[in-house]
């Protein structure tokens, strides 16, 4: 692995919080990319390296872009393996990255429901951030920038 790719393993890890995707997004073979992934994050200088991305990441205010780019962008892969699981029980549930899923339930007669963040919205969001319509509204949190405080899901 050469250094291009621990360091966009580093910024995609920083963003958007998920080895195995970080690993993807560095060129890692899919199959190899959760393994492989966590070596890297057992390295003191990759845990180093983006604990000072991370650092300059919220000191700029750039966290809510972040976060809005792994809404905007993000895998929903786990999500979908609960959703087809004959029987997802509690481990499988812990270890998915459920980042974009706003509401999940399970159904009755068995089976699951997942409602995710409307992808749209925070694209929207991303745009005006990147227009300058924002301003103050940096400060807010990333769930009540994209739905005005009521924290809900994406409209059905």
């Amino acid at each position: 692995m050469n250094a291009v790719s621990i360091k966009d393993f580093i910024l995609s890890f920083v963003r958007r919080g998920n080895v195995k995707d970080a690993a993807i997004d560095a060129g890692i073979d899919p199959e190899r990319a959760g393994v492989d992934g966590l070596r890297l994050m057992a390295r003191p200088s990759v845990r180093k390296q983006i604990e000072k991305e991370r650092e300059e990441l919220y000191a700029n205010g750039s966290d809510i872009r972040a976060g809005l780019e792994r809404l905007a962008y993000g895998r929903v892969n786990d999500a979908a393996a609960l959703v087809f699981a004959d029987e997802p029980d509690a481990e499988m549930i812990a270890r998915a990255d459920l980042f974009n899923v706003s509401e999940l339930k399970k159904v009755k007669g068995g089976g699951v429901e997942v409602k995710f963040f409307d992808r749209q919205k925070a694209l929207e969001k991303l745009s005006e951030l990147d227009t300058g319509e924002m301003g103050d509204r940096k400060a807010m949190s990333l769930v009540e920038m994209i739905y005005g405080g009521d924290g809900g899901g994406e409209d059905e």
